[in-house]
């Protein structure tokens, strides 16, 4: 498999791109010269989405828990640029803090059918093609793949599960010329992060027990410009902010002790009691 992967003149499809990182992806994608796919739940911003990039794209409306509309979108994203390259399985949603035993069912399957089956389902759609083409899937992942997920379990469960997809994905396609990502964010200044952690009066608590320097957050451009760099460079993995890096790095030895920590610490554990409180609460999604 080629190390360096050409963008321009490839075409590339991108999930939850009509805002946050699916957006900055997207634009960066197309800077660099790809044609681009941009698929979104929300009908109302694929084509102002597309409209903004710089080359030439189109806007699809998909949602990705639906395998017949993905399928749809391949298709009409073949007719109109010869076949697909990338694929960036972007969509996501997350739930207010609370813990396993207060999260409604239904919203803990729902985030599960976005962030695991949504995955599955968008690389199976064009799979075919990035094997045919040489090309690349980035999954998203994040610091919650091999973090704790106390508060977030449902979340948690779905980013580990699509990093191991991701994982096994580099091995499988290798003999076919193509590539994976795994990209793990953490804390992304996005809509998503405002509406689940910002507006919510228990996240920032339960965020305040993790040290300081955990908590930086970044821009949608920095994640986009990552994403962009891991499919031109072929890189397996990507970490930001970079600070999270040695805790991935060093999960085996370092996780038994936090978790540990947040057992014993008060502090934790008085936080973990008022989200343990939140059952019968509506504690809907958000992207």
């Amino acid at each position: 498999m080629a190390r360096r992967f050409e963008l321009r003149g490839r075409t590339a499809l991108v999930t939850g791109a009509g805002r946050g990182i699916g957006l900055a992806t997207a634009g960066e994608l197309s800077r660099r010269g790809a044609n681009v796919v941009v698929v979104d739940l929300d009908p109302g911003v694929t084509g102002p989405a597309a409209e903004s990039l710089a080359g030439d794209a189109i806007g699809i409306a998909a949602d990705v828990t639906d395998r017949a509309a993905l399928q749809r979108a391949v298709a009409t994203a073949t007719e109109r640029f010869g076949g697909i390259d990338v694929v960036v399985a972007n969509a996501g949603v997350a739930s207010p803090p609370a813990t396993f035993r207060a999260v409604p069912t239904e919203t803990f399957e729902r985030v599960i059918e976005v962030n695991l089956h949504g995955v599955h389902r968008t690389v199976a759609a064009a799979l075919e093609q990035v094997i045919a083409r040489r090309g690349h899937v980035v999954l998203i992942g994040s610091i919650y793949s091999f973090f704790n997920g106390a508060g977030a379990t449902a979340y948690a469960m779905s980013k580990a599960a699509v990093e191991q997809l991701g994982r096994a994905l580099r091995v499988e396609l290798a003999r076919h010329g193509a590539g994976s990502t795994v990209a793990y964010f953490g804390f992304i200044d996005t809509e998503m992060v405002h509406r689940a952690i910002d507006a919510d009066p228990l996240a920032p608590r339960l965020l305040a027990t993790q040290p300081g320097w955990l908590r930086k957050r970044l821009g949608p451009a920095a994640a986009g410009r990552a994403i962009a760099d891991a499919i031109e460079r072929r890189t397996p993995r990507v970490v930001r902010p970079r600070r999270w890096t040695p805790l991935s790095a060093l999960r085996g030895l370092i996780n038994p002790a936090i978790d540990r920590s947040l057992v014993a610490r008060g502090d934790v554990q008085d936080v973990v009691a008022l989200l343990d409180e939140r059952g019968g609460e509506e504690q809907p999604t958000t992207a």
